[in-house]
């Protein structure tokens, strides 16, 4: 090979792997510096951090004598998210309707930041769960309601699932007939691709 084109290739390896040095030196000042200001982040949060005992002291006395009404919840939401994902194994396969993931609607991260004491991870913890199985088991009514009954209200309904704009309009009986097996079909292809 010619002695311009092999010095050339020498000089081209040399250059990547300055490149690829000073590359792997970037990253590491980055990662340095992002440990040092994930270390800063995390002082200054805990500074807000309220401990246990001055959280229960401050306290207004209805609201910790309510707290085992609140934490009762617990049973029904339990009993909730159970039924709900027994109900959707049991019927969605016969149905055709595709199964809704649970754990895309429960989410648990809060209990990860340091301002927050025990209790109020606690109670994070809890709402997340309630909130969650509350979503889960609307998008399971939804996928039933379409798969059943896709026909809207005569009245507004505040906040209506995702499902409901594809839904017949109430008392147009033609587009219900028409609307129900394309919409039933829609979960087949789904389910088929």
């Amino acid at each position: 090979m010619n002695k311009n084109i092999d010095d050339l290739l020498v000089r081209i390896r040399e250059l990547e792997d300055t490149l690829e040095d000073e590359y792997r030196r970037t990253r590491d000042e980055w990662a340095q510096k992002k440990l040092e200001l994930a270390e800063e982040l995390l002082r200054r949060q805990r500074r807000y951090k309220t401990g246990l005992f001055r959280f229960l002291w401050r306290s207004r006395f209805l609201v910790a004598l309510t707290a085992p009404i609140i934490y009762t919840g617990w049973i029904p939401f339990l009993l909730m998210d159970l039924f709900v994902t027994l109900y959707q194994s049991i019927c969605f396969p016969i149905y055709r309707i595709p199964k809704v993931r649970r754990a895309d609607y429960m989410v648990f991260d809060r209990q990860d930041l340091p301002y927050l004491n025990i209790v109020e991870k606690f109670n994070c913890f809890y709402c997340s769960y309630g909130n969650g199985v509350a979503a889960y088991t609307r998008e399971v009514a939804a996928r039933t309601e379409q798969y059943w009954c896709p026909i809207k209200h005569a009245r507004r309904i505040k906040a209506a699932h995702d499902h409901y704009p594809g839904f017949a309009d109430f008392g147009d009986a033609e587009a219900y007939q028409q609307g129900l097996e394309r919409l039933r079909k829609q979960y087949e292809d789904r389910a088929a691709g």
